[in-house]
């Protein structure tokens, strides 16, 4: 059976291989009329790609998903028109590829340009939110990337209904169908062969919770750029304005919690606490929120007495963790512990204060007075992203088509020797 899949996987690196090559000098032109063609296919088909959402929608709650997971699964024509929009945005970004990023003349008589230039063959893998099928195709294809998605495998239905469209856009464009691959099986096989696929695969980017995450950090063979829990927190300092930490914490925890973006720790001034009260705590009970907490919070009616694991918890619920801190510096100290390095917000009119927390914390995106929801490569101007990635090396924060782009070294002389 290992065999049959590796077959497999060969098959689509083969293909992904030969197509990455022809990508790579494919023009802007050829790659913008791919795009928006697939998002004209999205839309004439949205009909029948709900109604193979409802078939997976089905099978989840079958399954008893819970029901900020089945929201992540979930489309309708607005998110299906959102989805066609992030395609179009992607196709009017400037192309990322060729450009030059720096370029000198040395003594030595030569001219060094570093260029862009596609990474190859991108791996993505992904649970149960469909339009990643549609947004990494996108930005991979932007970038002169080949990509094999393997979507997961609560959303099989969906995922192949939108790669049935993106494939429609790359025959409009003239362009190898095999540039945009999906995973045609369900097994979990196919992932432990993405992960070893050094001949075919060039990055992995993996997109799920925590036993995804545990699962390619155990097996990679082929570079990741890693994507790993979404430990959110809001830190409320003692000179946040109250009715702007009031909305900005419940959007945080609840536009959408199933999201790696969504609030997973609130964490209170004491002196914002001694002046306001519960207030934050009560507003995010009454939303319907199971707040998870000790110590005096615990004296607010309907809290939960937390335990020891749920500070540093991805919740991807309407759970959230909630702790009274003294101060900024022990806010930070509690996020280096517990946080996941993604995405943390301070609230406060305090310029010095969000400066510090600003310096002195190290996640791949750090705000004031916003949100964690617009953790989002959509957000940022990017038309979409694959990840967000919290690593170090290469790509930081949204991974877009710029992010997907390696480069090299352009040099020319005229005759030129060295001595």
């Amino acid at each position: 059976m290992d065999g049959q899949f590796a077959d497999m996987m060969a098959g689509l690196g083969a293909r992904a291989r030969a197509a990455a090559a022809e990508l790579a000098c494919a023009s802007s032109e050829r790659k913008t009329v791919a795009l928006q063609a697939a998002a004209a296919a999205i839309w004439d088909r949205r009909d029948a790609i709900l109604d193979e959402n409802v078939m997976d929608l089905l099978a989840a709650e079958a399954k008893g998903m819970s029901g900020a997971m089945v929201d992540r699964l979930t489309l309708n024509e607005t998110r299906l028109r959102g989805i066609c929009d992030a395609l179009r945005s992607v196709a009017e970004q400037r192309d990322p590829v060729g450009r030059i990023l720096a370029e000198w003349d040395r003594p030595n008589g030569l001219h060094i340009q570093r260029v862009a230039t596609p990474l190859g063959v991108v791996g993505v893998i992904y649970e149960s939110r469909p339009n990643v099928t549609a947004d990494a195709g996108a930005l991979c294809l932007k970038a002169g990337n080949a990509v094999i998605l393997r979507g997961g495998s609560d959303s099989q239905n969906t995922s192949e209904a939108i790669h049935a469209c993106m494939t429609e856009g790359l025959r409009v464009a003239g362009l190898p169908e095999a540039a945009i691959q999906l995973v045609p099986v369900r097994d979990r096989q196919m992932v432990t062969e993405m992960l070893r696929a050094t001949q075919w695969i060039d990055v992995i980017v993996p997109r799920g919770g925590k036993g995804l995450v545990g699962l390619v950090q155990a097996e990679a063979r082929v570079p990741v750029f890693a994507h790993l829990e979404g430990i959110c927190h809001v830190y409320a300092d003692r000179d946040a304005d109250l009715e702007k930490a009031r909305r900005v914490v419940l959007n945080a925890k609840t536009r959408r919690p199933g999201i790696c973006g969504a609030a997973e720790c609130l964490l209170i001034d004491w002196q914002f606490y001694t002046r306001h009260g519960a207030v934050l705590v009560e507003d995010l009970l009454k939303a319907g929120v199971e707040v998870r907490t000790e110590g005096e919070l615990l004296k607010v009616p309907g809290t939960v007495k937390a335990r020891p694991d749920d500070f540093g918890r991805e919740f991807l619920d309407m759970i959230i963790a909630a702790r009274l801190v003294d101060g900024v510096d022990e806010a930070i100290a509690h996020i280096r512990r517990y946080g996941s390095q993604h995405t943390e917000s301070i609230l406060t009119e305090n310029d010095a204060t969000a400066a510090r927390f600003f310096e002195r914390l190290d996640s791949a995106i750090l705000m004031r007075n916003a949100s964690t929801q617009f953790a989002d490569g959509g957000e940022f101007g990017m038309g979409g992203e694959i990840g967000i990635a919290t690593g170090k090396l290469h790509a930081r924060g949204p991974v877009g088509a710029e992010q997907l782009c390696s480069f090299k070294y352009l040099v020319t002389g005229d005759g030129t020797i060295r001595a």
